[in-house]
């Protein structure tokens, strides 16, 4: 099977939950095309008929069946695109959610180098290009089938050899057009996708950072680019539209052809007058049925365009997770503390470890500090005790339950993890905190902003807590920012929390008032792991342990480790806060 059917059969399998609908839709559209072949050869019928002047009473039938032809093509063409889009927008709807239900195992070990702007593309763009697969791809082929066994019957059974000439070029124009098309439409899809994820990569690059383009005067140079990118997508459109037309075309000349090739045929049996009246039918008839087929190469190229976004999508949803989840997930203790026990962790291509042979203990209400230079590890360490990073050796245990077979949301609910540049939405102060806790009600998401010291600040906003923090948190100073963060890990109801250089961007006195009400605002059951690189307030600290590239090379107490000749004794000296 090649890839290209193995990613059409995938996405056809996405809606299996509105395989009803589809298929209704199909049905629908058949009748319809059935309708307007039916209308216009009993049309074409009717006014060769009448113009030799008949009584009235003879055309009464082909009257009725007009009208009857027209409200039919009428109501199952609106039914149908009715139930077509439903069914497509419900698909997307529900395809959507499981897209990113599948993508959140792979963050953020799993996505390799794969651009967070390609991923919104991918995300957005090419789950949007599905929908054509249940409007427009699948039911065409079908309808055409049915089309052409009913138009070359009818053919047949007006003049036989009309018939099997009419059927020979429905059959080979619907064989060619939509291969022509297809083929065209593969490249067509691929070019277009990749140009269009460039396009969107520059455009967000230039959005996020257009204040440093400016303050170093390159925004001509990323404006430049961008406009490189888009006159790219633009010239592949044109291009590919230039082809469309004229496969396009060339269905319209196939479509006259026919037409003249069934007259051909029908006219040697054509007697008198009585049977030139056929003439009319058997061309419109051929002509109508042609509606059945010029559907096919827009199908085919949306059907391109649908294997080429469905491979870019499976792409990302169907690499294997980096952390893989237990068949049966071992429950968590609510008590307990957690214990590292010769943890070693080695990045995806990496020969070296990144961490090796990490062991301490973090028992309920410890605050341990874990200090060392960039690239020691202790971002690594924290991944892995989250379970966003896998172990390659040792184990780390909650109340003495092996982290690893515990399900990754208990794990990560148990133990929660704050990074210094965590994101905070477009939305309030609230709802950015409420993350933590969607149960939690107002006045617990009002004191832990108090707790974590934004309750004065809070105080002099007109909205107070419903206050908006911008894009990112664009609105608030970095100290703010920090603290809000503080208050969504307040909120947590966890056992132990782990804050990964929360004061990274703050002056040594704003980073040591916010380790200090961190810790005093903190339940004094809740163990904490503070992993920094500045050396500020940790005199608070229970145990301070020190890593130094990937392995722990120190661990004690705050004065026992500064009036030592070890390595944080050596941090210290050089300005660590």
């Amino acid at each position: 099977m090649s890839v290209r059917t193995s990613s059409l059969l995938w996405a056809t399998g996405l809606a299996r939950s509105q395989r009803g609908r589809v298929a209704g839709s199909i049905a629908l559209g058949a009748v319809s095309i059935l309708a307007a072949v039916g209308l216009l050869a009993m049309s074409g019928y009717l006014i060769s008929k009448a113009s030799l002047q008949p009584p009235i009473l003879t055309l009464t039938v082909a009257i009725v069946f007009v009208r009857a032809f027209s409200i039919i093509r009428a109501v199952s063409r609106y039914l149908e695109r009715l139930l077509s889009h439903d069914a497509a927008l419900r698909v997307l709807s529900r395809l959507r959610v499981t897209l990113y239900e599948r993508l959140v195992p792979l963050v953020p070990g799993g996505l390799g180098r794969t651009r967070s702007t390609d991923l919104l593309s991918r995300f957005v763009a090419d789950v949007d290009a599905l929908q054509h697969l249940f409007v427009r791809a699948l039911g065409p082929p079908a309808i055409a089938a049915l089309t052409i066994a009913a138009a070359g019957v009818t053919a047949w059974l007006l003049v036989p050899a009309a018939g099997v000439v009419l059927v020979v070029c429905l059959t080979a124009a619907a064989i060619v057009l939509p291969a022509l098309s297809g083929r065209l439409g593969t490249k067509a899809g691929r070019r277009q996708a990749a140009a269009r994820a460039e396009l969107t990569g520059e455009l967000v690059e230039a959005l996020e950072g257009a204040p440093e383009l400016a303050v170093y005067g390159r925004s001509e140079d990323r404006l430049a680019r961008v406009a490189r990118a888009d006159d790219e997508l633009v010239r592949l459109a044109r291009r590919d539209a230039r082809l469309a037309g004229a496969t396009s075309g060339l269905g319209l000349a196939a479509t006259g052809a026919t037409i003249a090739l069934v007259l051909v045929a029908a006219i040697p049996s054509i007697g008198g007058s009585d049977d030139g009246v056929l003439l009319a039918a058997l061309a419109l008839l051929a002509m109508a049925a042609f509606e059945a087929i010029v559907p096919l190469p827009v199908a085919a190229q949306h059907m391109a365009a649908t294997a080429s976004a469905a491979d870019r999508l499976r792409d990302v949803t169907e690499r294997p997770a980096p952390v893989a989840e237990p068949a049966r997930a071992t429950p968590l203790p609510r008590t307990g503390a957690l214990v590292v026990e010769g943890v070693t962790v080695v990045h995806p291509g990496a020969t070296d470890a990144a961490l090796a042979q990490a062991t301490f203990r973090v028992g309920p209400g410890e605050r341990v500090a874990i200090v060392g230079s960039s690239g020691a590890g202790k971002s690594t360490l924290a991944l892995a005790l989250t379970r966003l990073i896998p172990i390659a050796a040792g184990r780390a245990t909650l109340g003495g339950v092996d982290l690893a077979t515990a399900g990754g949301d208990d794990v990560r609910t148990a133990i929660r993890l704050e990074t210094g540049d965590g994101h905070l939405f477009a939305t309030n102060l609230r709802e950015n905190v409420r993350l933590a806790r969607p149960d939690a009600t107002d006045s617990d998401v009002d004191d832990a902003l108090t707790r974590a010291g934004l309750g004065p600040w809070m105080a002099t906003l007109p909205a107070g807590p419903g206050t908006h923090v911008g894009e990112d948190g664009a609105l608030l100073s970095g100290g703010q920012r920090q603290r809000v963060l503080l208050a969504r890990m307040l909120l947590a109801d966890a056992r132990i929390l782990i804050f990964d250089e929360p004061a990274a961007h703050l002056d040594p006195e704003g980073a040591e008032s916010l380790v200090r009400d961190a810790l005093a605002s903190l339940p004094v059951d809740v163990g904490v792991l503070l992993i920094t690189h500045r050396l500020v307030g940790l005199d608070r600290f229970d145990r301070i342990i020190v890593m130094d590239r990937g392995r722990i090379v120190e661990s004690g107490a705050p004065a026992e480790l500064a009036g030592g000749g070890g390595r944080y004794a050596e941090l210290w000296r050089r300005g660590g806060g």
